[in-house]
């Protein structure tokens, strides 16, 4: 980014800055921290990922496609995918992307980044499916079959060692492996116990050389991520403030909010950003959602966060249609993306 754009977003958001560091932290909602000491977020430069300050999270489903829901994925071809690393890379000027799975849809993005000899790394994740009901998932009423939870620990622990053998043979493309994503948020369809994601973060551990983090939101670090931190050789961190009612006026101060939260309760923790976004287009959001928008987020997250020294992944690289409820098309969960489901830029990608 120019220095002159740079310097612009930093006095937009400095007043910030200084109160947030000059005052204790505002406790996120829902906070029960009650530590009236406030905590640098600033990090150093080697507590970023690999050196990168900007990064993307990738999914590369097109129309018609999708991944496994019951009846087999159906996956990008090597062509497609090809089209979408060299987007990212060349358009999006990433080096680093974020996979979500250790599946055969992962194993292709890593085989085409080394054959074609693509400037990109990966953080690797391990997907796991729900181990326990819960009652709290506002989308998944029905509870799951005992003999559905206890298949979904053998597909978890299958998950855990295709992410073991990708990460060591692709082990200079792969920088780290996340083991889950918002399994262990109160509002999830997957959820795992701690003890469980902790036992799977050890064998990991033990098995590759790069670091291992769990990724989730913010309100549970701030909450119980003292634990399971202490296991993890990073902090992944969500943080999405239009899913919480703001509009863009407020979103960067809120972001902010969330950080400091977790960094209060974990002190010594690194921390990376691994989902942090802007919709373009959602029924749930109204006029919050749009590519001005997004582009304003996305130019203020990366500049505070290139500041802190955190590693941050924008979420996401493409829209992705499967997502959200088929009929309403107009869905958030559809609509993310720094280029279309069509491969076009959105505003924020024209340069």
């Amino acid at each position: 980014m120019k220095q002159n754009l740079l310097m612009k977003i930093f006095a937009g958001i400095s007043g910030f800055f200084l109160l947030s560091f000059a005052f204790p932290a505002i406790a996120a909602p829902g906070n029960d921290n009650t530590s009236s000491a406030v905590v640098p977020i600033q990090q150093k430069p080697s507590d970023l990922l690999r050196g990168f300050k900007r990064a993307v999270c990738y999914s590369g489903f097109r129309h018609g496609q999708h991944p496994d829901r019951g009846d087999g994925a159906v996956n990008p071809s090597d062509k497609e995918i090809l089209e979408d690393l060299q987007i990212l890379s060349r358009q999006g000027n990433f080096g680093l992307i974020r996979l979500y799975d250790a599946q055969a849809n992962s194993e292709a993005v890593l085989r085409l980044i080394e054959t074609n000899k693509l400037n990109l790394k990966v953080m690797l994740g391990a997907w796991l499916a729900a181990e326990v009901d819960n009652p709290n998932c506002p989308w998944h009423k029905e509870p799951y079959p005992k003999e559905v939870l206890e298949a979904n620990k053998l597909k978890n622990a299958k998950e855990i060692e295709s992410a073991i053998r990708l990460a060591n043979q692709y082990s200079n493309i792969v920088v780290a492996v996340s083991v889950g994503n918002e399994a262990l948020v109160d509002w999830n369809d997957h959820m795992v116990p701690v003890d469980s994601v902790i036992s799977y973060v050890r064998k990991v551990k033990k098995s590759i050389s790069q670091p291992v983090t769990v990724a989730d939101n913010y309100n549970w670090w701030s909450h119980h991520g003292a634990v399971l931190a202490k296991e993890l050789d990073f902090v992944s961190v969500h943080t999405y403030s239009i899913w919480e009612n703001k509009d863009i006026d407020g979103a960067m101060p809120y972001s902010i909010t969330n950080l400091q939260a977790v960094r209060n309760t974990l002190p010594h923790s690194r921390l990376v950003i691994t989902e942090a976004g802007w919709a373009t287009s959602a029924s749930e959001f109204g006029p919050r959602a749009s590519e001005e928008k997004q582009k304003r987020y996305y130019q203020d997250l990366f500049a505070w966060a290139d500041k802190m020294n955190i590693t941050t992944f924008f979420f996401e690289a493409f829209d992705e249609d499967w997502k959200g409820e088929t009929s309403n098309l107009l869905g958030a969960e559809k609509h993310w993306g720094l280029f279309t489901v069509d491969r076009e830029p959105k505003q924020v990608m024209r340069h």
